[in-house]
């Protein structure tokens, strides 16, 4: 009996050590999917800040993420004309609207992203995912195609948002996410002024003729197109004026310019913004857009519309004259 005990006991704790082992590979491996969980103590809406990408961990998952932030700030060379992956694109590149990879704040920040989606969303009338939400971006702002929704791709972008959101708790919204609301002028944006303000302001980057800069091989923009074959379509976000002008006003000068240390006054940027949408674009459309269409902006550009302003109108405003009629429906 003392040789049975003597032979079976290190047998027994050795699958003891196992069965600890694999539970931690498991719960590790559970830890860094792409589905990140909520954590204990989820940082408040006006403490958000962006995690270090150079802390992430080398690894499959960590590569992925890492493979993400580049197709993001570096679009164009996987999706643009040159393209390595596919030629689909404009050129542009994901960080032209979304500044830093994403991570700053007012400058079409990521940070809700994770938090969320899926979520409705009037323009589509529908609930949308993640990877919608990207395609959308590749038809309208970089005015291409879609990519293949489960290819490596997608789901290393995919990655790369949760991560980023990986401290909001679901369903809240931190300060600087998105696009901040500027006030309404009252009186309508005037390109006129704007021009102005462009040629004063924006051609060291953007050049006179507002077509950007290209690097040495012309497969990558240094300073993006702001109108032309090449730049964003007229059903990208940014063609909207509300959202153009805030843009504007939290981040350009690039470089200078900052949501706390704004270089434009709000009217210049209300200016600027009308004088690049007034300028010619691919004009893209989607008859599926807005539904109902009630629920239009109120600057959006294209009827129909359920008021009696006009189109020029609701590209340039005034807008509190159409936002007053809209909230007495």
């Amino acid at each position: 009996m003392n040789f049975l005990r003597a032979s079976w006991f290190p047998l027994l704790l050795g699958l003891i050590i196992l069965i600890v082992i694999l539970n931690q590979v498991l719960f590790t491996s559970a830890a860094t999917s792409n589905d990140f969980t909520i954590p204990d103590n989820p940082v408040s809406a006006d403490e958000w800040q962006a995690p270090d990408i150079n802390a992430l961990p080398n690894g499959e998952q960590g590569n992925l993420i890492r493979y993400g932030r580049e197709l993001i700030v570096n679009t164009s060379l996987f999706f643009g004309p040159k393209g390595k992956v596919v030629a689909i694109t404009n050129g542009m590149n994901c960080q032209n609207c979304h500044v830093d990879g994403g991570t700053k704040s007012f400058a079409g920040c990521f940070s809700a992203v994770a938090s969320t989606y899926p979520k409705y969303r009037d323009r589509s009338g529908r609930i949308e995912s993640i990877e919608y939400r990207i395609n959308d971006c590749m038809l309208r702002s970089l005015d291409g195609k879609p990519i293949d929704s489960s290819g490596k791709e997608m789901r290393a972008m995919v990655a790369y948002l949760k991560w980023i959101g990986k401290d909001v708790p679901k369903n809240k919204k931190p300060k600087g996410a998105g696009l901040e609301d500027l006030s309404f002028l009252d009186r309508a944006a005037d390109p006129e002024k704007g021009k102005k303000v462009f040629l004063s302001k924006c051609t060291s980057c953007h050049g006179e003729s507002g077509q950007g800069l290209l690097n040495h091989d012309s497969s990558f923009y240094l300073y993006p197109p702001l109108w032309g074959p090449n730049s964003f379509n007229v059903s990208a976000g940014l063609y909207r004026i509300t959202r153009l002008a805030s843009f504007v006003k939290n981040n350009m000068p690039f470089g200078l310019a900052s949501h706390d240390s704004p270089q434009l006054t709000d009217e210049e940027a209300w200016d600027a913004a009308a004088f690049i949408i007034s300028q010619p674009r691919p004009e893209k459309l989607f008859p599926e857009d807005w539904p109902r269409k009630e629920t239009k902006p109120v600057d959006y550009a294209y009827g129909p519309f359920t008021d009696n302003f006009s189109e020029k109108q609701h590209k340039y405003g005034p807008f509190i004259p159409i936002q007053q009629a809209k909230s007495k429906k």
